[in-house]
């Protein structure tokens, strides 16, 4: 829909420096959601992970991808003013390796979802290569 905000800030109470997306590209509202995250290399947790061989680490990846689905979920009316919280992560698989300069193309598909919770399909992407794919699981709490 081209009349919602693309801007994460938005959609999701996170901020830097755990804010990992940088711009939305699509939402569906309850449906889908798709962002991206360029990692330019100055991130906080690349001179630590590792010395030498900057990579971003797999749980920043699937959090990034938990952020894009919880947008797919709040910009469903019905779960306006909720927290979607991880519940669960199945079938994680990590397919390539994340590094400074790279682009990933974030993307979550709700397959279940109900007042209390559900579940998204997610997926993260350089280039046409997948970096991860996961199922999220996850809870809905009430915002602060």
């Amino acid at each position: 829909m081209t009349d919602l905000s693309l801007d994460p800030r938005d959609w999701i109470p996170h901020r830097p420096p755990f804010l990992l997306v940088d711009r939305l590209v699509s939402i569906e509202p309850g449906v889908r959601a798709s962002g991206l995250w360029t990692l330019s290399g100055e991130e906080w947790f690349f001179p630590g992970h590792f010395p030498g061989r900057p990579t971003t680490p797999g749980v920043l990846m699937l959090e990034a991808v938990a952020q894009v689905g919880a947008v797919a979920v709040l910009s469903d009316p019905r779960f306006a003013g909720r927290l979607p919280l991880f519940g669960g992560v199945e079938g994680a698989r990590f397919r390539r390796q994340v590094l400074p300069g790279d682009t990933l193309l974030l993307e979550c598909e709700m397959t279940r979802l109900s007042a209390r919770g559900g579940k998204g399909h997610g997926r993260a992407s350089v280039d046409g290569q997948v970096a991860l794919e996961a199922d999220l699981l996850f809870v809905l709490a009430d915002a602060p």
